[in-house]
């Protein structure tokens, strides 16, 4: 079974489902599939990138995902397409903020390190290759003018997403700040806020350290002169270059969303879009909160001590502080008169 790894992840997003949503939307519901079962099944698309199509197919394939998730049949396609419409944003944040309680827990009252950062999302299922031969054919020009921008709040020391925000790009989000961070610090008390040149703005900083009582590091951009406003002319003149090297942090969490789940956000609409983009970062953390395999693997051998017994058996010395071998010298033939005289 190729997609193994699926079963323990569907596991921890069916039990995560169930402590945001109720079994059936009402009591005339048809009871054939729960929600917290077709919301598990949505995180499973975002986890390996499957149209609905593609995860229909899927799970009639595989019975032990079908066991997983409790499922006594297959959905159809268009049952998942129409789930995702009638599923609300509140709903997704509801689930971001059960795995923040469950990664973090033991560590409540801890108060961490964030960093704020945002990426593009393609908003088309087409291929790279597509976009471009349809590009130099139109002398360079660009197919589309907007791209999906997606905002996270991700802790620096576990690297799981905090709060998050999709919106349409490109656009310039220092306004996005202060509800990003209100959000973030309602699952974990935030100690140190660190953004990029982007989010740069007096109001920002004060939003941070009056707020929320934290400590804010963003980079200033001067363009006229030294920067207005006491905190952005402090950050100006000594800006604190160990602390904010923790922001790189933010950045390894985008390649690995794209690599081992998803770049893309698919969708006609925007509306859409954004409810798959929101729903990439319930699944990264649904895949750092899945089971980690407790087996111990292949044990390695010492091949020091085995080399040794080997050569002694078969008549070798190892050479001390090397890894050469030489045969021992063979033993001395018997004289022939020794020899003869034993015979007779």
């Amino acid at each position: 079974m190729a997609e193994i790894g699926l079963v323990p992840f569907a596991r921890v997003a069916l039990e995560v489902a169930h402590r945001v949503l109720p079994s059936y939307r009402s009591r005339f519901s048809k009871h054939q599939f729960t929600q917290p079962q077709l919301l598990a099944i949505l995180c499973l698309m975002r986890y390996e990138d499957w149209t609905f199509r593609q995860a229909e197919s899927r799970l009639a394939e595989h019975r032990d995902l079908r066991e997983a998730l409790h499922l006594r049949s297959v959905p159809d396609y268009t049952t998942l397409y129409r789930f995702l419409q009638r599923l609300d944003d509140d709903t997704v944040e509801r689930g971001l903020g059960e795995t923040v309680r469950r990664l973090r827990r033991g560590k409540t009252h801890v108060r961490v390190s964030a960093a704020i950062d945002g990426t593009g999302l393609s908003p088309h299922a087409v291929s790279t290759y597509f976009l471009r031969r349809v590009e130099q054919q139109n002398g360079g020009k660009k197919c589309f003018r907007h791209y999906l921008k997606w905002l996270i709040v991700v802790d620096v020391k576990q690297q799981i997403v905090l709060a998050q925000r999709a919106r349409q790009g490109p656009w310039v989000d220092t306004r996005a700040l202060p509800g990003l961070v209100d959000a973030a610090a309602r699952r974990a008390p935030l100690r140190l806020v660190l953004a990029d040149a982007e989010f740069d703005s007096e109001a920002n900083h004060l939003h941070i350290r009056h707020g929320l009582r934290a400590q804010s590091i963003i980079p200033a951009q001067p363009r006229r002169g030294v920067p207005q406003g006491t905190l952005r002319g402090q950050m100006y003149r000594n800006f604190p270059q160990k602390e904010y090297g923790q922001r790189a942090k933010v950045e390894t969490v985008f390649p690995v969303v794209k690599r081992k789940l998803s770049a893309r956000a698919p969708g006609r609409r925007l509306v859409m879009q954004i409810r798959q983009a929101l729903l990439l970062g319930l699944t990264y953390n649904l895949y750092r909160l899945r089971p980690r395999s407790t087996g111990k693997g292949c044990q390695q051998s010492h091949l020091k001590s085995f080399a040794i017994s080997s050569y002694e058996k078969r008549g070798y010395i190892p050479l001390s502080g090397t890894h050469h071998c030489h045969p021992m010298p063979p033993p001395p033939l018997p004289r022939a008169g020794v020899e003869s005289g034993r015979r007779r």
